[in-house]
C-alpha cells in the first residue's frame, strides 16, 4: 500500500510540461525563457497557438535545410526582422544544436532586442548564435556576416524589408529563401498617387479605386512581383498558406529554392505589370535584376 501511495504522489507531482508532441532533445528551459512555457512548465491557449505556428514554419525549414549540399562548416541561415528570434531559436534547438555545426544570423534593427538574444542565446550554450543590431539592407553590405548564406527567412518583415531580404539573399547567393510578408504599403502607396491617371486610362483601375482595396491590391500585387522576380533571378517559388496562423491576416508564405534557371517571360510578365500598374519608376530599383539591359521606356502611363 505505501509503495502503490508514493507512486501515486510521483505521478501527481511530476505534470507533463506540454500537451504537445516535444522533439528529441528539445529545451524546456529554451521555451520557459521564450515564454512560451510557464517557470512551472504550463501552456496556456496563446502559448500552444504561438509554438504550433512556429513548428508548422518549422518543418518548411527544416526539409530546405536537409536538402543542402553538405559543407566543413554546416549551413548557414539568416533570419531579418528577427525580433525576439522565437524562430532562429527554435530552429537552432532543433536543427543546428545536434548538427554540431553551422550558424545562425538574427537580424534585427531593435538594439533592446539584439541585446536580450544575445544574453539567452548565450545562456543557453547556444554558441553559434549570432544577433545583429542592423536593418536588411544594412546586413546585405556588413562585414559581420560571410559572403554566402544558404537559408533566408523573414518572418512577417514589415512593408520593403521583405524586399530588402530578397535582396539580401540574392546578393548572398543563398539556395533558398522562406518569406511571410507583412505590411506592403510602399506599392500601395505608388497606386495611390497614380490613381486618378489610371482611373482614366483603364477600367482595371477600379480595383483600385477605394481606399480599402487599394491596400488590397498593393499588398496581393507586391507579393505577386516578389514571385516573379525570384523566378526571373534562378528560384523556383511554391506559394502557400502558412497554416497555423488563423489569427494573423498574414498568411502567405513564399518558398524559394534556388536551381540557376533564370526565366525571362518571368522577367517580362514583371515589367508588363509595372507598366499596366503605371509604377515602373518608383519600382524599378526594387526589381534592378530585370532592367539590367531593357529599357521600359515611355509607357509610364
Amino acid at each position: 500500500m505505501a509503495k502503490q501511495s508514493m507512486s501515486a504522489h510521483k505521478t501527481a507531482a511530476t505534470p507533463k510540461p506540454l500537451d504537445l508532441d516535444l522533439r528529441p532533445g528539445q529545451s524546456i528551459e529554451l521555451l520557459k525563457e521564450l515564454h512560451i512555457l510557464t517557470r512551472e512548465g504550463k501552456l496556456n491557449q496563446d502559448s500552444r497557438r504561438k509554438l504550433k505556428q512556429v513548428y508548422h514554419l518549422y518543418q518548411f525549414v527544416e526539409k530546405l535545410l536537409k536538402e543542402l549540399p553538405a559543407s566543413d562548416t554546416g549551413p548557414t541561415l539568416a533570419d531579418h526582422g528577427a525580433g525576439k528570434s522565437y524562430l532562429g531559436f527554435i530552429i537552432y534547438d532543433l536543427f543546428f544544436k545536434a548538427l554540431d555545426q553551422g550558424t545562425i544570423y538574427g537580424i534585427e534593427t531593435r538594439s533592446e532586442l539584439v541585446a536580450s538574444s544575445q544574453a539567452l542565446a548565450q545562456r543557453l550554450g547556444f554558441g553559434r548564435m549570432q544577433f545583429l543590431n542592423l536593418s536588411a539592407a544594412e546586413s546585405a553590405h556588413s562585414e559581420a556576416l560571410p559572403a554566402q548564406i544558404d537559408v533566408v527567412t523573414a518572418l512577417h518583415a514589415c512593408d520593403s524589408a521583405t524586399d530588402d531580404a530578397i535582396a539580401f539573399g540574392l546578393q548572398k547567393k543563398a539556395q533558398c529563401m522562406v518569406l511571410v510578408p507583412c505590411c506592403q504599403a510602399e506599392l500601395a502607396r505608388a497606386l495611390n498617387r497614380n490613381k486618378a491617371l489610371n482611373l482614366q486610362r483603364t477600367p482595371l483601375a477600379e480595383l483600385w479605386r477605394h481606399p480599402l482595396h487599394t491596400r488590397e491590391m498593393g499588398s496581393q500585387l507586391t507579393n505577386v512581383l516578389r514571385c516573379l522576380y525570384l523566378e526571373s533571378q534562378g528560384y523556383q517559388v511554391t506559394v502557400t498558406e502558412l497554416v497555423g496562423w488563423e489569427h494573423s491576416m498574414k498568411n502567405e508564405l513564399i518558398l524559394a529554392k534556388y536551381t540557376g534557371q533564370k526565366k525571362r517571360a518571368a522577367g517580362e510578365r514583371l515589367l508588363a505589370l509595372l507598366r499596366e500598374f503605371g509604377v515602373t519608376q518608383c519600382m524599378q530599383a526594387r526589381f534592378a535584376g530585370v532592367f539590367l539591359g531593357d529599357a521600359p521606356g515611355q509607357d509610364e502611363r
